[in-house]
């Protein structure tokens, strides 16, 4: 077997993304970077696959290799020594031939460079390690060049057939081919979506959206650093709109603590636009402070209606 050129050993890493969760809003749609978490008891044992009791579990072999800082060597063993074709046999089928005509990059160094150059996180660095196995089944060169069309949707299928076989559990099987699936989404986005496409993307990824646009910051091994600043600006601008429509959202879903009816029966109103003006002060007294509890509430509309000097003010309080 020929061996593929290596990515070079100095191809920059892609820094570790702070945690959308930490915007508080942003929970509202369920996005931010979950973290790290230990796999055990998301794996199977070597009896149910088959296996010798006590042998190491392909599972293993691969996340020893993937939790490096730097696993391009140790991808790259793999590769070399025939444990890939035996356990993964999806990795060295990237390394097609090049077309004479249609020159596309090798999918095997771009997959190992990407993998290296994402977030040291075994579900994030799974997910790239697979995102591409799809190329293969979907490769196609026409007149317009080579194309994999819907090669993320298949590179799925294959995920979730292959990792369960290797030893993973249903859990991190389902999470990294949603993120397989997902990985060529954000390709769509300079050509203007709107908030709905932005909102659906978030929902679609849910709590695996973190990993998912780290995965697209590192699937970039352009040697043109123009081409890969202009792909993080893009994806810096568009997490800055996430949480920004997450905080819209949020603070829609907002009410007073109090309802119209609790309102007109405590100051003794009838209904009309005072009843109207005392929900909007505690719809801003419940947006810049919070849950204040039903007493301090009723108390803050007390002082506030006093304020008002309107002459539908009553002389006393009904609690």
């Amino acid at each position: 077997m020929t061996t593929p050129p290596r990515a070079p050993q100095d191809a920059p890493r892609a820094p570790d993304r702070d945690d959308l969760a930490a915007e508080p809003a942003v929970d509202v749609l369920a996005v931010g970077e979950m973290a790290a978490e230990e796999l055990d008891g998301d794996e199977l044992a070597a009896d149910e696959l088959g296996f010798d009791e006590g042998a190491v579990l392909p599972c293993d072999e691969l996340n020893s290799v993937l939790v490096e800082d730097d696993p391009r060597e140790g991808l790259w063993e793999l590769v070399d020594s025939g444990w890939a074709d035996e356990h993964l046999p999806e990795l060295p089928a990237l390394a097609l031939e090049q077309d004479p005509i249609h020159r596309h990059k090798d999918v095997l160094a771009h997959t190992i460079a990407v993998v290296a150059q994402s977030p040291p996180r075994l579900r994030v660095r799974l997910g790239a390690l697979f995102h591409d196995i799809g190329k293969p089944l979907t490769r196609d060169i026409g007149p317009g060049g080579v194309t994999f069309r819907n090669h993320e949707a298949v590179g799925a299928k294959m995920t979730r057939r292959r990792m369960p076989q290797m030893g993973y559990g249903d859990d991190i099987t389902a999470e990294v081919a949603r993120l397989v699936h997902l990985s060529g989404r954000f390709k769509g986005y300079d050509t203007g979506w709107t908030d709905a496409a932005v909102r659906r993307y978030a929902r679609d990824a849910g709590p695996l959206l973190g990993d998912l646009n780290d995965m697209v910051r590192s699937d970039c091994t352009s040697r043109n650093v123009k081409r890969i600043e202009t792909l993080h600006d893009a994806l810096d601008r568009f997490e800055v709109r996430i949480a920004r429509l997450a905080r819209e959202q949020a603070a829609a879903k907002v009410r007073p603590e109090l309802n119209g009816d609790e309102v007109m029966a405590h100051l003794g109103l009838e209904p009309g636009p005072d009843v109207g003006l005392a929900m909007k002060f505690l719809l801003e007294l419940r947006r810049t402070e919070g849950e204040l509890g039903d007493a301090e509430v009723r108390h803050r509309l007390e002082a506030w209606w006093a304020a008002q000097g309107s002459a539908a003010a009553p002389e006393k309080m009904r609690g």
